[in-house]
């Protein structure tokens, strides 16, 4: 029988949750970014300070890794879901500021549904984080973060179709394609979490 030795500080677990909250934020200014009646600029600067404060518990994460002699889980582990997570943002943050920047008036209204899977996908990765306590009743968390991401592929397919159907200018089209790619990478990244989160569970079980 192998004997495991947990360690009875909880930091991870906290700053984990800490992070997925984060993701929460970012995605919530996102849908802000796409009413072309808000302050763009004010959204994206807030967005710009929950991507640094995402950066700063990030880390945390890793400092306390480095700093802790026996972790929740493998090391390998602690460091790839932290940095999953910060991907997530990372790519929130990109979608975002490519709006403001290329002075987007409109966007194609699959995109919004794009932007509706990511804040679903943050809120449930936000309420999985502390479930990584006690490894229970994550199954549901990975099978419907796999669900969202098929949707937000479909939703992708459709929205690169329209964009080249000729109904919008050369120059629009590629302004548009940036910020759905960054918005796929961002549904990407969340897949990314989950497949670490049952991964770990995978192990620890």
């Amino acid at each position: 029988m192998r004997l495991r030795i947990r360690p009875t500080e909880t930091s991870f677990y906290d700053l984990f949750a800490e992070l997925a909250n984060h993701l929460v934020d970012g995605a919530n200014l996102l849908a802000k970014m796409l009413d072309s009646s808000a302050d763009r600029d004010a959204v994206a600067k807030q967005l710009v300070e929950v991507e640094h404060a995402a950066d700063d518990t990030t880390h945390a994460i890793i400092n306390r890794v480095n700093q802790t002699f026996v972790t929740p889980f493998d090391r390998e582990d602690i460091y790839k879901l932290a940095s999953s997570l910060d991907d997530v943002m990372d790519f929130i943050d990109e979608a975002g500021d490519l709006v403001v920047l290329y002075d987007l008036d409109s966007l194609p209204s699959r995109m919004a549904s794009m932007v509706e899977v990511i804040q679903r996908g943050c809120e449930l990765t936000a309420e999985a984080m502390p479930r990584l306590r006690t490894m229970t009743d994550l199954s549901e968390y990975w099978i419907e973060i796999n669900r969202l991401e098929n949707q937000a592929d479909r939703d992708y397919r459709r929205i690169l179709a329209k964009l080249f159907s000729g109904e919008y200018k050369a120059l629009e089209v590629l302004k548009l394609k940036d910020v759905l790619e960054s918005l796929e990478d961002a549904v990407d990244a969340l897949e990314s979490v989950a497949n670490t989160v049952e991964q770990i569970a995978v192990k620890e079980s």
